[in-house]
């Protein structure tokens, strides 16, 4: 019998498009250059001599030759991922504790997902979320008060703190369905000039929106604030002022109807997502897969994220 050319990178190339649903999703999600990502898969076509999956199809239909080898993977690659998980246990010792303290109200909508698969895969490992919204998470790490922190930005004068990127995003501006700008194939900073600015209870520093496009315009609009998204849309809804956030945020409302989104400048607002921790954790086998996880998680599961 000849020797098999499979690899665990082949598994995980199959795997990854499956759950990405595209060739350029894949490649982002593994890192890869897309054609190095096709190559592997011309690689295994050329040795079983099918296509492994319809080039036409969005998202790729698997072929039966394709269909058994994601069976493989299903099977195969949790139990590599949890025998590299057992060896680090081994190694360096079980047991560990993650207090994540948050920035950005909408952090909850990807967050327990993402907490909830790293449970299954590290259940020994203390998960817990710093109550209450804060303004610094950072300053937390160095009180003690906190393991990792969620922030917005890299404060590349932040010393003895390590940035790990999660991932990036669309931010839209959010108007009633009968709202003027709506006409508009994207908004301006001088748009926002006459209209209420409904956010969350943050300071202005912590606002995309504010920061990125209204502020250096020298646009200054009224703002009204609510801790809660719904609450926010549901102004927006009524007409009570307009709002921008993620797209991955409010893509349910959207899809009811209930309010209509706009890009933000001509290319588009981009918000990211970072998860900053002090040296020593960044070093545990378990922050890193924390990291992993919820990047994945979140690449596969939300509208219009990006990795970093």
């Amino acid at each position: 019998m000849n020797q098999s050319i499979l690899e665990v990178r082949h598994l995980r190339t199959l795997v990854a498009l499956r759950d990405s649903g595209s060739l350029v999703r894949a490649a982002q999600l593994l890192n890869l250059t897309q054609s190095a990502l096709s190559h592997q898969i011309k690689l295994l076509e050329d040795r079983y001599g099918q296509p492994l999956f319809e080039r036409k199809s969005v998202p790729p239909q698997f072929t039966a030759v394709g269909e058994r080898l994601l069976a493989l993977a299903d099977a195969m690659l949790p139990q590599v991922e949890g025998a590299e998980r057992d060896i680090a246990r081994l190694v360096l010792g079980q047991g560990g504790q993650m207090r994540i303290a948050v920035e950005c109200h909408t952090c909850f909508d990807w967050l327990m997902p993402a907490m909830d698969a790293f449970r299954t895969r590290w259940p020994e490992v203390e998960l817990d979320i710093v109550s209450g919204f804060h303004a610094d998470p950072v300053g937390l790490l160095h009180q003690g008060r906190a393991d990792v922190a969620i922030v917005s930005e890299v404060d590349g004068d932040e010393a003895g703190v390590d940035y790990h990127a999660l991932f990036g995003f669309e931010i839209r501006a959010l108007l009633a369905n009968t709202h003027p700008l709506v006409a508009k194939p994207h908004l301006v900073a001088q748009d926002f000039a006459d209209q209420t600015i409904i956010t969350y209870p943050v300071p202005d520093e912590m606002l995309d929106l504010i920061r990125q496009v209204l502020e250096p315009a020298g646009v200054r609009p009224p703002r009204r604030t609510t801790e809660l998204t719904v609450a926010m849309l549901q102004l927006v809804a009524s007409g009570r002022g307009v709002a921008a956030l993620p797209l991955w945020a409010v893509q349910s409302y959207l899809d009811r109807g209930y309010v209509t989104a706009r890009p933000i400048g001509e290319k588009g607002l981009r918000g990211e997502l970072h998860a900053a921790c002090l040296p020593s954790l960044s070093a545990k086998p378990y922050l890193q897969d924390f990291v992993q996880v919820t990047r994945e998680t979140s690449f596969v599961t939300l509208k219009g994220v990006e990795l970093l």
